[in-house]
């Protein structure tokens, strides 16, 4: 390897992984963000958060890729541009292409990493990271209780506390309704009140123990045959006596243990997200295509067969031949036929209802065939963006080299903001070729292609301009136009005022 090569690489491997690990880490909180809702309060251990946040960071690196080597290209070729680097190799005769010629055997290893990257590790790590994800948000809340309002997260329980005792777990003024299997759909049959208690876990936050004092215990059983010194009353429902007992017991302690089992996070089976097309490599991903492809030619064509069956009468045609068709009941046989209004209101009438049936049949097939198209759609575009996106690292790499070359800024300054403008023109074109798409306003490869053929053909250009030492970013040239355009202005002025002059 030659020292210019050297030189090059070495003020690029420096940007690229800090850059690299700088967009992970933005595109994952960024994730973080958008479900922190479904983090909060919930008693998930140190260890699912972290497989969840690595999971997603993972996911994150062909997105990353492309931003990171346009920003890294950029600042090597700004450093190498700002400290006459650049200028002191292109006086010794060496081209501009020639010194970008490293980077360009770099951006296509980046490209082809990327590629086997998103086909094989992305799908394996949104699979496993969204079903993780969903066994989070599907967790109860840890056991979090306010005062004043009821509590219903423990089941077969609802709890009312009027105070809590600041820095402990005293609570003042408890209600406790319990509901049991045996009184679903009953009502409240059984009501706690105590003045204070207290609750905590035991058993490694495996059970609920909650200690009550100096209370009441009311309860209500549906049996006859208790104790006659409860309080015995009759009740009515629909119109039939039955026989209930009302229990009152005064207690100074009264202790529960509670099952926290539903606080647990399950997990759920991961073949539940595996038909989502961002958990497919593209073998499946072709498959699930085809298969929706011929469903959506299946039913396009089985559509005018399928419609007739909604029609009485057929219409009298000839074929090419000039010969007809075989005999069957025609609807030019109903022009000829002299019938009573009662018989044509019938014909009307079945003639609306025929309307009618065929309407909805269009309506449901042509909203079926339209779903699927859509769906063969978005799985063809997930299948050629992991393409596009490892593509788009070797178009990132066209537009941030020579861009550095032109612009000779190293730094975190301007190199982040241009980075930043072309990864937004970037996405902005990626979401609209999806969305032309989705809407069959353009083919499914032109689509997923548009945002890199604008980019490559502005990559291009870049080169040309930095091979002919262009000041494109320059401010004194575009203030030389601006002088000559005024000079010119002037000078037009002048001559109309001179011409009125004379005339």
């Amino acid at each position: 390897m030659k020292k210019i090569d050297k030189l090059v690489l070495k003020a690029f491997w420096g940007p690229f992984v800090i850059t690299l690990s700088v967009v992970v880490f933005i595109f994952l909180m960024r994730i973080v963000i958008f479900y922190i809702d479904e983090f909060v309060s919930k008693d998930i251990g140190l260890s699912e958060y972290s497989r969840l946040f690595s999971y997603f960071a993972m996911s994150t690196v062909p997105i990353a890729l492309p931003l990171a080597m346009l920003l890294s290209s950029l600042m090597a070729f700004g450093n190498l541009g700002e400290f006459f680097e650049l200028t002191a190799l292109k006086s010794a005769g060496v081209s501009v292409v020639r010194i970008m010629m490293p980077l360009f055997f770099v951006a296509l290893f980046v490209s082809i990493f990327s590629f086997f990257y998103n086909d094989r590790v992305v799908p394996w790590a949104n699979l496993k990271g969204y079903s993780l994800l969903y066994d989070i948000k599907t967790t109860k809340a840890t056991l979090n209780i306010k005062e004043g309002i009821f509590y219903n997260d423990l089941p077969g329980y609802s709890i009312k506390v009027n105070k809590k005792v600041p820095n402990s777990n005293t609570m003042l003024g408890m209600i406790i309704y319990k509901h049991d299997n045996a009184s679903y759909g009953k009502g409240n049959r059984q009501v706690i009140l105590a003045d204070s208690g207290r609750m905590f876990t035991i058993n490694n936050n495996g059970y609920l123990k909650i200690e009550l004092f100096n209370g009441n215990n009311y309860q209500e059983m549906d049996n006859a045959n208790q104790d006659r010194s409860m309080a015995y009353l009759s009740t009515s429902d629909g119109g039939e006596n039955q026989n209930t007992n009302f229990m009152q017991s005064r207690f100074d302690k009264y202790e529960m243990v509670v099952s926290m089992e539903s606080f647990d996070m399950k997990r759920t089976d991961e073949d539940m997200f595996k038909y989502h097309q961002f958990m497919q490599n593209i073998e499946v991903l072709n498959q699930t295509t085809d298969s929706l492809r011929q469903e959506y030619n299946r039913a396009q064509q089985n559509l005018e067969p399928n419609s007739r069956q909604y029609f009485s009468y057929k219409f009298q045609v000839e074929n090419n031949y000039g010969t007809k068709p075989k005999a069957g009941k025609w609807l030019d046989s109903l022009l000829n036929m002299s019938v009573t209004d009662s018989v044509k209101s019938v014909i009307l009438e079945n003639a609306k209802n025929a309307a009618t049936n065929v309407k909805s049949f269009a309506s449901t097939n042509s909203e079926f065939i339209e779903n699927k198209r859509k769906k063969g759609n978005e799985y063809e575009l997930e299948k050629l963006h992991k393409y596009t996106q490892a593509f788009s690292c070797f178009v990132m790499f066209l537009i941030g080299a020579p861009l550095g070359a032109i612009i000779k800024k190293g730094g975190f300054g301007v190199p982040v903001l241009v980075s930043i403008v072309f990864f937004i023109l970037l996405y902005v074109l990626t979401i609209q070729g999806d969305k032309f798409v989705k809407e069959g306003l353009l083919d499914v490869t032109i689509g997923a292609w548009l945002a890199n053929t604008i980019l490559l053909l502005a990559g291009v250009y870049f080169v040309e301009k930095a091979r002919n030492d262009s000041r494109l970013f320059e401010k004194d040239v575009y203030q030389m136009y601006w002088k000559k355009l005024i000079n010119k202005f002037s000078e037009f002025r002048l001559a109309q005022k001179t011409k009125t002059a004379i005339s």
